[in-house]
């Protein structure tokens, strides 16, 4: 089998697999009492995160044992990502937590494909939307089948821009000087509560950039989704010597090519980082 058929097929497999999660997902918020809990003792977290999760990974492992898996509520070892041998998925079975809790539509299933840390396949499902963002390396970017690409903005004071706050409230400073630059600087900023979903709006140009610090689960099938579809992404500060760099979450830059540059200058000043 070729490289790029066996590609294929696993991104078949995966669009599969986020589908019934979200099905999953969709029917436990709407027939059934949502119970919550807390993880670190700030973290929202739901009993579907867990079933979700479970049914993800398991079917992951039945069909490829000798992967690795590394999923935010029953795997969340980030040290997986450096280990480059065998290849990696990559899962969030909810992102969007807050919001699944809440009621709000903007909830997805993220799941990536990595060989040798480089991301090759990427779906994003988002169950209560109806869209389904997929990529495999190579072939593009598409929104229920159709290709999306980036807004093509060419100047940060007419973009809109996303980003995101951790859980935790203990080291917010660094976080509101880039806002306050960003704010500034762009023409407004959304925020939507779904890493994934604010990069997959990048990829089909509902947003013309995203930032923020995030976990591996969050954006990894997201980041392939928009570079397919022609956003520059990368990072505003340093990405360690022999870390993938498709799969490190601190200070994550995802934009139109024709920003990219002048929102990384932005947030580098802001970050005391020059």
């Amino acid at each position: 089998m070729s490289d790029s058929v066996f590609l294929q097929e696993i991104t078949d497999f995966t669009e599969a697999l986020a589908r019934e999660a979200g099905e999953l997902i969709r029917h436990e918020r709407e027939e059934n009492t949502l119970r919550t809990d807390y993880k670190h003792q700030t973290e929202l977290v739901t009993h579907a995160d867990v079933m979700a999760d479970e049914f993800i990974t398991g079917t992951i492992r039945e069909r490829f044992p000798h992967h690795r898996i590394l999923s935010e509520e029953t795997m969340p070892d980030l040290s997986q990502a450096e280990e480059l041998e065998t290849p990696l998925w990559i899962v969030d079975p909810i992102d969007g937590t807050v919001n699944y809790a809440y009621g709000h539509p903007q909830v997805a299933v993220s799941i990536a494909y990595a060989e040798k840390g480089n991301v090759r396949a990427g779906v994003v499902h988002a169950p209560f939307a109806g869209e389904t963002f997929r990529a495999t390396e190579g072939c593009g970017a598409t929104l229920n089948g159709l290709p999306v690409r980036h807004s093509g903005a060419t100047n940060p004071r007419q973009s809109l821009f996303a980003t995101g706050f951790p859980y935790t409230k203990d080291n917010l400073e660094p976080l509101v000087q880039r806002l306050n630059a960003m704010i500034h600087q762009c023409r407004d900023l959304r925020r939507i509560g779904s890493a994934a979903l604010d990069i997959c709006w990048v990829a089909c140009g509902r947003l013309d950039i995203y930032y923020e610090n995030v976990s591996p689960w969050d954006f990894a099938a997201a980041r392939l989704i928009a570079k397919e579809a022609g956003a520059t992404v990368g990072h505003f500060g340093e990405v360690p010597e022999g870390y993938p760099a498709d799969l490190y979450g601190r200070d994550i830059l995802i934009s139109a090519p024709a920003i990219w540059e002048a929102v990384r200058a932005i947030l580098r000043t802001a970050s005391n980082y020059d």
